[in-house]
C-alpha cells in the first residue's frame, strides 16, 4: 500500500477559461433558446464541426500574417503522428472545410449555423477570454447583396428580441482582389512616407499585410491611419453596385449605419461587404458581432468556387449586454417540489415524481429525510411553482397536499387535498 505523504495541490481553472455554474448556465440556456428560435425563423440549420483541426486549415484560411495565426492559436504536435493540430480560433474555416469534404453545396446553397467554444491565447479581460463561445452563421453559395443585407437585418431582429437598444452598425466594402491590390500599392507608398511613426507591428506588416496596419489601436498612429488612402475609393463599378445594393436594402428595412472606411476585420478571407455591430457599454471590447462576404475562401481551401457570407457573435459579450439591458430572471429549477415525511411517504414520493414527469412536469423529489421546515425552505429556493406534500395521512388516503408557492398562483387556494389519481391534471391546471 502506498502511503500518501504530501497533500494534493488544489487545481484551479486555467486563466481565461471559465466555469459556468448552474445559475449562469441556466441564463445561457435561456439565451440559446432565443437564438435557436431566431435562426429557425430564417431557415438556418445546425452544423457541428470538431474543436480540433489541422493547423494548415487556419493558416491558409485566416491568413498567416494575422494576429490570430501569428500569436493567438493553441497549436500542438500530435504525439501519435507528428501532425500539427490547432484548437479552433474561429468557426468559419472549419465549416467551409466540412462543406467541401461532404459536398454540401452539390445541389443547392446552404444556410447553416454553429454554436460552441473557440480558443485564442489572449490577455484575459472583460468580454475577452481564452476559451469563449461564438454563434457562427454562414450563408454558403449565395452571391447577391440581398443575402448580405438579410444577415444584417436578421441581426437587428435579434437585438430587438433581446431588448438591446444601443448597438450600432458600422459598414464597409473591401472590394475585389484587383481593387485591393491597387489600394495595397498606394497604401504601402503612404506607410513608407510615415515609416518613422510606425510601431513594431506596423513596421512588420507594412509589406506583408498593410491593410491591417490601419486597424491599429496605437494613438500615435491614428492621424497617419486617418489620412491613408481609402480602399473604398478604389472600388470598381461592380463592387460599388454590390455595396449600393446592400445599402438600399438596409434603407428599405429602416436600419441605420455608419460607413467606416477603416473597418477591415481581423481575417484575410473577406471581400466586398464587411460589417460590425458595436456598443459603448462593454468597455474596450465594443464589438458584439462581426462578419462579411468571403467569396474566395471555398476555392482557397480546395473546393469548387462558390460565394459565401456570414458572421460571428461573441456570446459572452452579448450575454453581458443582455443582462445589462433587461431584467433576466433566474429560471426555476423545477415546476414541482415534492416534500415528504416518513419512510412510506418517501417511497410514495419517488413514484409520484415519476408520474408527474410522465405528465410533462419537471419535478424534484427531496432527497433523504429532513424536517418539513427545511424541506419547504429548499422548495422555495428551487423556484418551484408548487409543493406536493406527502405524509402518513396522505399515504393512508392516497392523496397529496398541494401548496402553491408563487405570487402568480395566488388565485389558487393556499393548500388543498388532491387525490393522487388526479394530481397531474390539477398541477397542469386541467383539474
Amino acid at each position: 500500500m502506498i502511503k500518501m505523504t504530501q497533500a494534493f495541490q488544489k487545481v484551479a481553472a486555467i486563466r481565461g477559461m471559465n466555469d459556468l455554474l448552474p445559475g449562469a448556465s441556466a441564463r445561457w440556456e435561456q439565451f440559446e433558446e432565443i437564438v435557436r428560435g431566431w435562426l429557425r425563423g430564417y431557415g438556418y440549420r445546425n452544423v457541428r464541426t470538431p474543436v480540433l483541426e489541422h493547423t494548415r486549415l487556419f493558416a491558409r484560411g485566416i491568413g498567416e500574417v494575422t494576429d490570430i495565426v501569428e500569436k493567438e492559436m493553441y497549436t500542438f504536435t500530435d504525439a501519435l503522428n507528428g501532425e500539427s493540430l490547432t484548437m479552433r480560433p474561429e468557426m468559419t474555416a472549419g465549416i467551409v472545410r466540412a462543406s467541401i469534404e461532404h459536398n454540401l453545396l452539390y445541389d443547392r446553397p446552404q444556410r447553416v449555423y454553429s454554436i460552441g467554444p473557440v480558443f485564442r491565447h489572449e490577455r484575459p479581460q472583460r468580454g475577452r477570454y481564452r476559451q469563449f463561445h461564438q454563434i457562427d452563421v454562414e450563408a454558403l453559395g449565395f452571391a447577391g447583396p440581398d443575402v448580405d443585407a438579410e444577415l444584417i437585418v436578421m441581426l437587428a431582429r435579434l437585438w430587438k428580441l433581446l431588448g438591446l437598444t444601443d448597438v450600432r452598425l458600422e459598414l464597409n466594402s473591401l472590394g475585389q482582389p484587383a481593387e485591393r491590390a491597387a489600394h495595397r500599392a498606394a497604401l504601402i507608398e503612404h506607410l513608407e512616407k510615415h515609416r518613422d511613426i510606425l510601431d513594431e507591428d506596423g513596421q512588420r506588416r507594412m509589406y506583408s499585410n498593410p491593410l491591417r496596419v490601419l486597424d491599429t489601436k496605437n494613438p500615435a498612429m491614428q492621424e497617419m491611419a486617418d489620412s491613408a488612402p481609402r480602399l473604398f475609393d478604389f472600388l470598381g463599378e461592380e463592387s460599388r453596385a454590390h455595396f449600393d445594393g446592400v445599402c438600399q436594402r438596409l434603407a428599405d428595412a429602416g436600419i441605420e449605419y455608419r460607413l467606416n472606411p477603416r473597418l477591415v476585420r481581423g481575417l484575410d478571407y473577406y471581400n466586398l461587404t464587411v460589417f460590425e455591430w458595436v456598443t459603448d457599454r462593454l468597455g474596450s471590447q465594443g464589438t458584439v458581432c462581426g462578419g462579411g462576404r468571403y467569396d474566395g475562401l471555398i476555392e482557397l481551401l480546395g473546393g469548387k468556387p462558390a460565394p459565401a457570407v456570414g458572421f460571428a457573435i461573441g456570446m459572452e459579450r452579448l450575454l453581458d449586454l443582455w443582462e445589462q439591458s433587461v431584467q433576466v430572471e433566474q429560471p426555476a429549477e423545477c415546476d414541482v417540489y415534492v416534500v415528504h415525511q416518513g419512510e412510506e411517504a418517501q417511497r410514495l414520493a419517488a413514484r409520484v415524481g415519476e408520474d408527474l414527469r410522465d405528465a410533462g412536469l419537471s419535478v424534484i423529489v427531496h432527497a433523504g429525510p429532513a424536517s418539513f421546515k427545511s424541506q419547504f425552505k429548499r422548495a422555495d429556493a428551487s423556484g418551484a411553482r408548487v409543493a406536493v406534500i406527502l405524509g402518513a395521512d396522505e399515504v393512508a388516503a392516497q392523496t397529496a397536499s398541494v401548496k402553491f408557492l408563487r405570487a402568480e398562483a395566488q388565485g389558487e387556494s393556499a393548500q388543498q387535498q388532491v387525490p393522487l389519481a388526479g394530481l397531474a391534471d390539477v398541477l397542469n391546471n386541467k383539474g
